[in-house]
C-alpha cells in the first residue's frame, strides 16, 4: 500500500534565513579595545611574579617573617610607600592588631591599633576577592570607630585577607608612588592583582597560624621545646656558615615546688604564666622564648654575643625578682636562676644545638649551686668544673 506524500508548503519556512545572522556586540564589547603586545607581555610578567610570590609565601611558616614578606610584596606590586597588616592573635583570635606589622607608616605610640573581631567592620570586610577604598567603607559604616582608627593611617586601599569565609587579616595600603602622567587611583587590573595576592597571603597566614598553634604551649603562650630546637638548629647552621654569634639562655624558677605545696597547683600555674609574660616582654620580637619543660624556660638570642646575652639574662632575672606576684591577696617573691651559653667561631665552635643547650644547662646548675637568683656564663672554667654529666637539681 503506497503512502501518500504530504505536500510541504515552502512559504511556511520562508522566514528562516539560510545563513545565521551575526549576534550584535554589546556596548561594552564595542568599547573594549584589543590588547596590545605590550599589555600581553605585562600580563605574562605579572603571572610569573604571582607564581614567585605564591612560592615565597607558601613556603614561609614563621608568622613574623611571613608578614614581612606580605608587606614587601604589597608595597612593591602596588607601588605604595607604606603597608600594614592587622592580624589576629594566633591563640585567642579576639582582636585584629596592627602591632609591629607595618612598614612605611608613622604610628602614634599612644594609640592601640586594634579592631575587635565582633565589630561591624570585620563583618563587612569578610568578603573574598574584594577591595575597598575609604570612601566606600565610610558609605557603609559612617559611624565606625574602627574605621576612624584606620583613617588616621591615610590608606589608599583596604584589602581583606579572606579564607573560607574567615577574615585572616586586614591589609592596609598607604600612599601611592605616581609619575607625572599616572593616576593615584587603582584600576581594575591592579585591584584584581592585589586580590590574588591577598588570597595567597590568606592561605599562607592560615598555614603559619596552624604551625604557630601546634608549636605553642597553651598555658604560657611560649613556644614548645621541639620548636625551639628546630629553630636553634636552623639559626646555628647559619651562624656557623656566616660566622655570627648566637646565644642560648636556660632559666629555672627557684623553689617552684613551694608554690604548689603552699598555695596549690593553680598558684603554680599563675607563677608560670607571669614568669613567661615577663620573659617575653624582656626580649626582642625576633628572639624565641620557649617553655622547655615544667618550670624551665629557654631563650634563643640570634646574632647575639656573650656581652649582650648576659645583659638580656640579667634584665630578665631582675625584672622577675622585682615583680610583685600577687595571687589571692598574697604578695609572693619569685626568683630565677639563669645559665648562658654563646656560640662563637673563635671561642666556642659547637655545631650541635644539643651541646649548646647542655652548656647553658650546666651554667644554670652553677647558678643554683652558688645560691640561686643568679646569672652564670658557660665559660671553659665552668664547663671544666662541672663536666658533661652535671644535672640541674
Amino acid at each position: 500500500m503506497a503512502l501518500e506524500q504530504e505536500e510541504v508548503n515552502i512559504d511556511e519556512f520562508s522566514h528562516i534565513d539560510a545563513e545565521p545572522k551575526e549576534v550584535p556586540l554589546t556596548k561594552d564589547e564595542l568599547l573594549e579595545k584589543p590588547k596590545t603586545a605590550a599589555e600581553y607581555e605585562k600580563e605574562i610578567y605579572d603571572l610569573r611574579q604571582l607564581l614567585e610570590i605564591s612560592r615565597s609565601l607558601c613556603t614561609t611558616l614563621e608568622l613574623s617573617t611571613l608578614i614581612e614578606s606580605v608587606l614587601y610584596v604589597a608595597m612593591a606590586q602596588m607601588r605604595v610607600l607604606g603597608a600594614g597588616v592587622f592580624i589576629t592573635d594566633t591563640i585567642d583570635r579576639k582582636i585584629y592588631a596592627l602591632g609591629n606589622n607595618v612598614s612605611g607608616f608613622e604610628l602614634d605610640q599612644s594609640v592601640d591599633y586594634i579592631i575587635s573581631d565582633d565589630s561591624r567592620l570585620v563583618e563587612v570586610l569578610t568578603v573574598p576577592n574584594t577591595v575597598f577604598t575609604m570612601r566606600e567603607l565610610w558609605d557603609i559604616l559612617p559611624d565606625s570607630k574602627e574605621l576612624k582608627l584606620i583613617s588616621t593611617l591615610n590608606p589608599t586601599l583596604i584589602v581583606p585577607l579572606v579564607l573560607k569565609n574567615r577574615l585572616m587579616g586586614i591589609l592596609i595600603l598607604g600612599e601611592r608612588i605616581t609619575l607625572d602622567d599616572d593616576s593615584s587611583e587603582y584600576d581594575e587590573y591592579e585591584k584584581k592583582e592585589i586580590c590574588t595576592i591577598a588570597s595567597l597571603a590568606a592561605i599562607a597566614v592560615n598555614n603559619a597560624s596552624l604551625i604557630e598553634m601546634s608549636s605553642t604551649d597553651m598555658m604560657t603562650k611560649l613556644k614548645l621545646k621541639y620548636y625551639f630546637f628546630n629553630m636553634l638548629t636552623d639559626k646555628l647552621d647559619v651562624a656557623v656558615a656566616e660566622g655570627n654569634n648566637l646565644s642560648v639562655l636556660m632559666l629555672d624558677i627557684d623553689f617552684f615546688k613551694r608554690f604548689n605545696d603552699t598555695f596549690g597547683h593553680a598558684c603554680g600555674d599563675f607563677v608560670l604564666k607571669e614568669v613567661a609574660n615577663i620573659v617575653k616582654s624582656s626580649i626582642r620580637g625576633q628572639d624565641i622564648a620557649s617553655r622547655y619543660g615544667g618550670e624551665e624556660f629557654t631563650v634563643l638570642l640570634n646574632k647575639t654575643p656573650k656581652k649582650d646575652a648576659l645583659l638580656v639574662a640579667e634584665r630578665i632575672r631582675s625584672n622577675i625578682a622585682n615583680h610583685d606576684f600577687f595571687y589571692q591577696n598574697q604578695h609572693m617573691k619569685v626568683t630565677i636562676s639563669v645559665g648562658v651559653a654563646t656560640f662563637s667561631i673563635e671561642t666556642n665552635l659547637v655545631t650541635s644545638p644539643k651541646v649548646l643547650v647542655e652548656q647553658a644547662d650546666q651554667a644554670l646548675y652553677m647558678s643554683k649551686r652558688n645560691g640561686r637568683n643568679k646569672v652564670t656564663f658557660a665559660d671553659p672554667a665552668v664547663l671544666a668544673v662541672l663536666g658533661h654529666s652535671a644535672a640541674i637539681f
